[in-house]
């Protein structure tokens, strides 16, 4: 009697279940994917398992969205952007818990036999690398069995010595070398101009809109045209009084940023108005003496992130305060702190001094998320870092590495 009551339940189950399932997926696409959006990751996965139709709307990228914004490097920014559309956002968040718990395969990618100071950039599928005092394009997704050095689609020459760093617009790429040279090459055709004006070597850029901002070791930075009537044409020289580390224009496009070496008595974060060149602001207060700052990104007109030798990733929001952070972030091993890129959302990537080191950082939290020594036999920096929603590539003094977080197996030795 109590197996027949058991079962006549489990058929009264069914038929709810049944009810339910079919009242759901009645209702307006719209209010059905509302409903689905408050449910959490483990719950869509299970949903989706139940039959062919709840399979259908639980793969849709409305109903992930507001997971994916919870995630790190999904590509869902704090302001709603989606930077990698054409990848269902269900399998980015897959991807997403990979990032989190360290799960990759690490490969080596390229090497070459001096060491040198590489800088890299992504853009879609191509990726930017720069060697001595050349630049090359390489096809991340080249024929399957053809090694990375074959997929070679560009090389930019033109600079007598080492190019210290580059920016890329939609229609450019500029580079700043060694040899105080600044160069524009027209990345869809050979047409390439040289801007001459530094006397020392160039060791930071970054362009946008019609703007070049340069920052050199001779302890000034300047303003250049980036427009077809002007190039060549530099608008600004400014004196920091302090060798110039890096530079970062504002997405407003209406102040910049230089970060100096901190061996004088200037604050080593200083903010500038692009058209009239005064000085807006000053970063910070609390400084040591060598506290160099060598990297900034912008995460929007107002927020910024920076790092150096004083061994933290510094949050900045310009709304707040200017001279005090709002976060920041310890390298746990006293490392100096090279290079940083962010997901505009909650991940931060870093490249420490020593040993190859790549540090994931979740702003929502303390302590660093993952750790990836790249080399243990010889100890290099990670002079340049970047990555998208699948993969992370880092660049050493000998060798280009890339770390693919789509496997699913075991974290790597660190």
């Amino acid at each position: 009697q109590k197996d027949f009551q058991y079962q006549e339940k489990a058929e009264d189950d069914e038929k709810s279940w049944y009810g339910f399932r079919m009242f759901l997926f009645q209702l307006p696409d719209d209010v059905l994917y509302l409903i689905l959006s408050y449910l959490d990751y483990k719950s869509l996965c299970r949903l989706s398992q139940v039959c062919r139709r709840s399979h259908h709307f639980t793969v849709r990228d409305p109903v992930w969205r507001r997971i994916a914004k919870d995630f790190i490097n999904t590509g869902v920014t704090r302001h709603g952007a989606d930077l990698y559309p054409t990848i269902p956002l269900k399998d980015r968040v897959k991807v997403s818990q990979n990032w989190s718990h360290g799960v990759c395969r690490k490969d080596v990618l390229l090497k070459w036999k001096i060491n040198l100071l590489p800088w890299i950039q992504l853009d879609g599928d191509v990726l930017y690398l720069s060697q001595a005092s050349d630049i090359g394009a390489y096809h991340l997704r080249g024929p399957e069995g053809v090694k990375f050095q074959h997929n070679r689609v560009a090389m930019f020459s033109g600079h007598q010595e080492d190019v210290c760093r580059f920016a890329l617009t939609d229609m450019h790429l500029v580079s700043a070398g060694s040899d105080g040279k600044i160069i524009v090459y027209d990345r869809k055709s050979d047409f390439c101009m040289e801007y001459f004006g530094h006397n020392q070597e160039v060791n930071c850029i970054d362009c946008k809109g019609h703007l070049i901002i340069s920052g050199s070791r001779d302890k000034t930075a300047k303003i250049w045209a980036l427009t077809p009537n002007h190039f060549g044409k530099c608008l600004h020289t400014i004196p920091t009084y302090d060798r110039v580390w890096s530079v970062a224009i504002s997405p407003s496009l209406c102040t910049f940023v230089t970060g100096t070496a901190c061996c004088e008595n200037f604050a080593p974060l200083r903010i500038w108005d692009t058209e009239r060149c005064h000085l807006v602001s000053c970063l910070g207060t609390e400084f040591r003496r060598g506290a160099g700052v060598l990297d900034i990104v912008y995460e929007s007109p107002f927020q910024l992130l920076t790092c150096g030798y004083d061994t933290f990733i510094r949050y900045w929001d310009l709304r707040v305060c200017s001279r005090k952070c709002v976060m920041e972030w310890e390298e746990p091993h006293d490392s100096a702190l090279y290079c940083i890129k962010t997901d505009e959302n909650h991940m931060i990537a870093s490249g420490s001094s020593y040993y190859g080191v790549v540090r994931l950082w979740d702003k929502r939290q303390t302590r660093c998320l993952q750790m990836f020594q790249l080399t243990s036999t010889t100890s290099s920096p990670v002079y340049s870092l970047c990555f998208n929603a699948t993969h992370l590539y880092a660049a050493v003094a000998s060798a280009l590495y890339s770390l693919d977080f789509r496997t699913s197996g075991h974290r790597p030795r660190r």
